[in-house]
């Protein structure tokens, strides 16, 4: 039994402009001290696609599909209900610890809230199991920090105070929107690490969404490769890696510089991301693609299984003549 179930989540937004298709017949799960990481280009669906499991999409959105934690359906729960499994079940961190932290609250406050709110107990106690917290994710002399104002943590300790938010109700998911946004290549690096750390020791599964491939290997079980709103490739990250099956998969891998190599530019994926209002009839990457066939422009791949490991692809070019 998988703790989380994805099947089959579209996402459409009405605007002014017209349709907005976000996410389109995306499936994916997760298991129990496991983690995923869900990789594009901005403007790929991989946020909506996480908020649709919180209830957070905005108000002009419509989502059909199914999700379900614990084999519970919870897709479209109310409000009250949802609410229970936020930060008790499934918790999520925000993109960009700049500004997700209320600049005119002590973190002691913001912290203590959570469990006030979700936990019922005293403030006394709920500032103790946050300092307890800061300890946990290696904020030095946490029982003075607590009391600071965010603007007092540089940006790599307020992801940090981030992730004790995050924990501070035990779930059994955390989801990290883009986690390392606006950090340092050290700093990042460290925040990485200190995932690791903490899957281990409360036993969490993750959701890592990023367009940063270089931060995936090593560090996630599973990778989701997503564009247009789709799935490219899904599987072991090993093999994703190390075994890429899908031209934009192999693009976006390219992308990322290496220490062993010499550069005189740095590569990129030609062309434009797709316009979201008109969406292609074929393969939403065609147009960007260096092995486009006639029928990748006419109509959708379906997606396969390639291997026993549940490696998954969604392109009709055969395997053996990727350039890898």
């Amino acid at each position: 039994m998988h703790l989380l179930e994805v099947k089959n989540i579209k996402i459409k937004f009405d605007t002014p402009d017209g349709e907005v298709q976000a996410v389109n017949e995306v499936s994916f799960n997760l298991n129990s001290k496991e983690s995923l990481a869900i990789v594009g280009e901005s403007g790929s669906g991989k946020t909506q696609l996480v908020f649709s499991i919180l209830g957070l999409l905005a108000k002009n959105a419509s989502v059909s599909g199914s999700i379900k934690f614990n084999s519970k359906e919870i897709l479209n729960l109310p409000d009250l209900e949802i609410n229970k499994i936020r930060s008790n079940n499934i918790a999520i961190i925000f993109q960009d610890p700049m500004t997700s932290l209320n600049p005119y609250m002590r973190i002691s406050d913001q912290l203590s809230e959570v469990l006030i709110h979700h936990k019922g107990i005293s403030k006394k106690i709920a500032l103790k199991k946050s300092i307890d917290m800061l300890d946990a994710v290696k904020i030095f002399d946490a029982r003075n920090k607590i009391h600071m104002f965010p603007h007092e943590f540089s940006g790599g300790m307020r992801q940090r105070v981030m992730i004790a938010m995050s924990l501070l109700c035990n779930p059994n998911i955390i989801i990290a929107d883009e986690p390392t946004t606006a950090l340092d290549v050290t700093v990042q690096a460290q925040i990485m690490e200190l995932f690791a750390d903490i899957q281990k020791e409360f036993n969490t599964s993750f959701i890592l969404i990023t367009h940063n491939m270089g931060i995936v290997a090593g560090t996630c079980d599973k990778t989701l490769v997503m564009y247009g709103g789709r799935v490219m490739e899904y599987g072991p990250t090993e093999d994703v890696f190390l075994k890429p099956l899908h031209p934009y998969t192999i693009g976006l891998l390219e992308t990322v510089p290496r220490i062993d190599r010499e550069y005189d530019f740095l590569k990129t994926i030609p062309g434009n991301p797709i316009n979201m209002l008109d969406l292609p009839k074929g393969c939403p990457f065609a147009d960007r693609c260096t092995y486009q066939m006639n029928k990748c422009l006419t109509s959708l791949p379906s997606i396969e299984i390639v291997n026993k490991h549940n490696h998954q692809r969604a392109c009709r070019l055969p395997v053996s003549e990727l350039k890898k």
